[in-house]
């Protein structure tokens, strides 16, 4: 699947059944900014997410399944880390 021109780099695409998305995360200083988009490349959620595992942004990681706009999982070090958000919006 092409990129959309909006998609950062650094964004990945996880693959699914029906509907495929981009998920793109920075570090900020209460947490991690987790964004996700269409595979057409429009925004569908932009949030501030925690975590109470050890994460380190700097070293591999890959999105996973389940991951959506309340709940996002990353695969770093063999390990499923889960990020959460307290933010709800439609």
């Amino acid at each position: 699947m092409k990129r959309p021109e909006n998609i950062s780099k650094k964004a990945q695409l996880l693959k699914g059944i029906g509907a495929s998305s981009w998920f793109e995360i920075e570090c900020e200083k209460i947490g991690y900014r987790i964004k996700r988009y269409s595979e057409n490349g429009i925004l569908e959620c932009n949030r501030l997410f925690t975590t109470s595992e050890e994460f380190n942004i700097n070293q591999e990681y890959e999105f996973t399944y389940v991951s959506h706009c309340l709940s996002c999982n990353i695969i770093q070090n063999n390990k499923i880390i889960t990020f959460t958000t307290k933010e709800y919006d439609d």
